[in-house]
């Protein structure tokens, strides 16, 4: 039987409904809550002395392994982190029984560690071992410390582990397993030196670790550090080990007649004094749309580390590239002036002439061509902000609807689906509903490669909240092998098993016809629809047994909330947008929306997907999804910005190369995208920019896109500016500025506003505060946005009304339709429009690495992350398809190679490369 742990995202209630007595004080409490969760918020509102505490976190829950924090509940001393409110209990958190039970357990501890803090890079005023050394006031150590006979492990290219300072409280082991839920840790308590194993071995590296940092982050000491920390963080830590040695020496010396107050007041000062040159600000991860958020640790240009503590999205997780892929932001290729092609290579020029080319060039093509000889491909990377006055430039500067960003590659399909049937195209509700859901269902995703800590919450309700798993895949990942059931469906026929269960469930009468009789029409076209897709149809051209999609069917239908989180193995399908459809059907048709721990859930991939669509950057809408073709939205924008605005939808990215390639379109201005790498036919697409009049590529790096540009504009990466990132789960927060930007490299949106002025735009943005309150007055789903609401870790999920109020749950009152109705959609099936033959028996599945993003341009910048998965690959299965119509797998861990070649093969191929044609 799995035991219950708390959810991760959902803070525990704590209104009190009871009383007990503390210190001879009547409290008002919760019944059932933590003790020490209540004693922690009594010292918070009071300034009371803390109750000690080494091995609880509040995050993790319990561990009960440092007895610290011990008090007498009802005259007999008991754990208080382990200890639940009862209604008339007795606490005293105090007394001499309380202090020796206290200072006998953290004496224990002490015997594992050496206190050396002032040359500890750890000695940051957050190490809980020199903060429970204080509240305890320890004057002596009655123990002796014993060294374990290990060397320091630093195996692996970010952290170090030191056993020789670990005490042995079991946080790491319990993040790994329950929180992360890789399950990699242990303690071997039988040895006659416990230690921290990996995989039950003492070798971080070649063990399961994926290096996510929960175990860094959670460690009370120095046992665990980033290796970016040490001989950086303190002022006397880089020292060399001698030296060191020498020191610690002398501290441990005097420790018997002085006592450690005097070492602790010495190590305080000193750590004071770290303050000075340590800057912790607070961002967002730039790598896939969960949305993390944390403190980065600065020291100049150098990042100490990532310090993940209460994001809304995250709390303590994180997964090694948002913990420790931020090489890119000090590499060595940065680019840092305007850079103008120069025959076959290129020149550094000033702003200054770059503005009066783009002027120039930009005036002449308007005026020669036309406006929608223009067009602009905004960014998934950078800010809502920076979309907003990317698609303003196009179309309140230059005249044309012609804007886009990358969604158009992966997001469109399942923002089409849901339009279509619920009105809103992003997930039904926060990551804290598919933690809590009673099923989840993961069609097309791989989250635990793809969205890691997303992945967590699921593997740890999966593991001890009973929440049942289905996978649908082509390939069995983690979350395949962990799953109740799995099943492969063929390639691109996910929309007929989905169709196949929704008429079952209905034919069977296990529907939610209550739910579908008051909130969702056209329920008689849609069932009459599903006519063609029964459970036998169905297995014929999916490959699933009809077996299986029934017993699928029913786990849906009796579950207390399902989920369905989707990626892009279902929408980047000719049929992906029928096929998000489907999904959404099936929910509707089991009574899966308006409410808690249910709905639809495409998981965005890049950090701000969500948010460039959102804010505008689309040839067909602007911001908030208000279409440019109607009258009255178009006439509010005119009027707010003074100009006459284009009245039909502009081009696409699909069809702004193919603009290029027939001689249409001139210049094309591209923001923070890789688009070489991005689009399908990299040939193609090259061959395309090639002969584009006048290219600007707008960027951190040099990227393969830019070889082709005429200009490259220097821009600057999330840690050197402002603006606000939109998560996959509709989620506004801000980041701020950690480091200034390298050399001439500015923020895009002052890019932007330097290029519409230059074109007659007289805009006068001083802050992108500024920009969001124009959002805001513009656009009825942003209302009430503005960066006060948003201040440090607050953060505001779509729809936000005008006092404040935003939407983690969606469609709670009503759909946002006419009627208020949800609408079903009849789908047909699109069979996959590649051939499957004899000859053509491969079919190419590509995804993603754990350790690297899209194509590598953030993460081969980090060389630790390069040491532990330097190529890419092409895996092809050994066995003969068993026929045409179920090919055998060829799967790409993607950054996938340049060129691919299909081989016939009894044995694996092996592809490398460097960069991806497709996404």
């Amino acid at each position: 039987m799995a035991t219950t742990k708390s959810l991760l995202n959902t803070p525990a209630e704590h209104t009190p409904n009871t009383q007990l007595t503390i210190d001879g004080l009547q409290v008002p409490g919760r019944s059932g809550e933590l003790l020490i969760d209540l004693l922690n918020r009594r010292t918070a509102v009071n300034a009371q002395k803390p109750v000690p505490q080494v091995c609880y976190l509040k995050q993790m829950g319990p561990i009960e392994s440092c007895d610290t924090c011990l008090v007498k509940v009802n005259g007999e001393l008991a754990r208080a982190c382990s200890t639940r409110v009862v209604a008339g209990m007795k606490v005293e958190t105090a007394g001499e029984a309380v202090d020796i039970a206290q200072r006998e357990a953290f004496d224990r501890i002490l015997e594992n560690h050496m206190l050396y803090c002032t040359v500890c890079d750890n000695n940051n005023q957050n190490c809980t071992i020199h903060n429970t050394t204080a509240v305890l006031d320890v004057k002596h150590q009655h123990r002796e410390y014993k060294r374990k006979p290990y060397e320091k492990d630093m195996s692996n290219p970010f952290y170090r582990y030191d056993p020789d300072q670990c005490i042995l409280c079991g946080r790491c082991v319990e993040s790994c397993q329950n929180v992360q839920v890789n399950e990699t840790l242990s303690i071997d308590w039988e040895s006659e030196h416990p230690r921290v194993l990996w995989d039950g071995g003492t070798k971080i590296e070649g063990s399961s670790c994926v290096s996510c940092g929960h175990c860094v982050t959670v460690c009370p000491c120095n046992a665990l550090m980033e290796k970016s920390m040490l001989g950086e963080a303190g002022y006397m830590t880089d020292l060399p080990a001698a030296t060191l040695n020498n020191m610690i020496d002398v501290v441990k010396g005097v420790e018997p007649p002085i006592g450690y107050g005097p070492i602790l007041s010495l190590s305080e000062m000193e750590s004071e004094m770290r303050n000075e040159r340590t800057k912790r600000t607070k961002t967002v991860c730039t790598y896939c749309a969960v949305g993390c958020s944390f403190e980065v640790w600065t020291k100049e240009r150098h990042i100490l580390k990532i310090e993940p503590t209460h994001g809304p999205a995250n709390g303590i997780s994180t997964c090694v590239k948002g913990k420790f892929a931020w090489g890119h932001i000090n590499s060595d290729d940065r680019l840092v002036k305007p850079l103008l092609r120069d025959g076959e290579g290129f020149r550094e020029i000033e702003w200054e002439e770059a503005l009066d080319i783009i002027e120039h060039t930009f005036k002449r093509i308007k005026n020669e061509h036309g406006p929608d000889a223009l067009a602009f491909i905004a960014s998934s990377k950078c800010t809502n902000e920076e979309s907003f006055v990317m698609q303003k430039l196009a179309r309140a500067v230059i005249g044309t609807n012609n804007v886009d960003n990358c969604a158009r590659y992966c997001q469109n399909p399942a923002t089409v689906g849901l339009q279509r049937t619920v009105g809103y195209g992003g997930d039904s509700g926060s990551i804290a509903d598919i933690e809590k859901a009673g099923l989840v269902l993961i069609v097309g995703a791989n989250p635990a490669e793809n969205h890691p800590v997303l992945a967590t919450r699921v593997k740890r309700s999966h593991k001890h909240r009973g929440q049942r798993l289905i996978v649908a895949d082509l390939r069995k990942h983690e979350m395949a092998e962990r799953a109740d059931i799995f099943f492969r469906p063929n390639p691109s026929t996910d929309a007929v098993w989905m169709c196949a269960v929704s008429k079952y469930i209905i034919d069977s009468g296990l529907a939610k016809m209550d739910f579908v009789n008051k909130w969702v029409n056209h329920f008689d076209e849609f069932k009459k629809s599903l006519e063609p897709f029964t459970l036998e149809y169905a297995e014929k051209i999916t490959g699933v047994p009809a077996a299986t999609l029934t017993t699928v069917a029913h786990e849906i239908a009796a579950a207390d909330g399902t989920c369905i989180l989707f990626a892009m193995g279902v929408t980047q399908h000719c049929g992906g947008s029928d096929t998000s459809t489907a999904l959404s059907n099936l929910l509707l048709v089991t009574g899966n929306y308006m409410r808690p721990g249910a709905g639809a859930y495409p998981l965005r991939g890049h950090n701000n997907v969500q948010g460039a669509s959102d804010y505008g950057s689309m040839p067909n809408v602007f911001s908030g999804y208000q279409k440019v073709d109607d009258p009255e939205i178009r006439a509010k924008f005119e009027a707010d910005w003074g100009v006459t605005l284009p009245t039909s939808k502009g081009l696409d990215n699909h069809e702004m190369i193919r603009a290029i390639q027939n001689g249409s379109l001139k210049s094309l201005y591209i923001k923070g995208e890789d688009t070489i790498t991005s689009d399908a036919n990299a040939g193609d697409v090259g061959d395309a920019l090639s002969v584009c009049e006048f290219l600007i590529v707008q960027d951190i790096n040099f990227s393969e896109t830019c070889r082709y540009a005429d200009l490259v504009l220097p821009a600057v990466p999330s840690l050197e500016k402002e603006g606000t990132f939109t998560s996959t789960e509709r989620r506004i927060q801000r980041i701020y500025k950690a480091i200034e930007p390298l050399g001439e490299a500015k923020a895009d949106w002052e890019i932007i506003q330097l290029i519409a002025n230059r074109m007659g735009g007289n805009w006068n943005y001083q802050h992108p505060s500024e920009i969001m309150d124009e959002v805001a007055r513009l656009t009825p789903l942003f209302a009430g946005v503005n960066y006060d609401r948003l201040e440090g870790f607050k953060s505001l999920q779509w729809p936000v009304h005008a006092d404040g109020t935003d939407s983690p749950v969606l469609f709670t009152e009503k759909f946002p339709f006419p009627d208020g109705k949800a609408k079903f959609h009849p789908v047909e099936y699109i069979p996959p429009n590649e051939d499957i033959s004899k000859e053509f028996d491969l079919h190419l599945n590509n995804g993603r690495l754990l350790e690297h993003f899209e194509q590598g341009s953030m993460t081969y910048r980090t060389a630790g992350l390069k040491e532990m998965t330097p190529n890419t690959w092409v895996e092809v299965s050994p066995s003969s398809p068993p026929s045409a119509a179920s090919p055998r797998a060829a799967t790409s861990n993607s950054p996938a190679p340049t060129a691919l070649s299909a081989c016939r093969s009894s044995s694996p191929i092996v592809f490398r490369g460097n960069n991806s044609t497709c996404r």
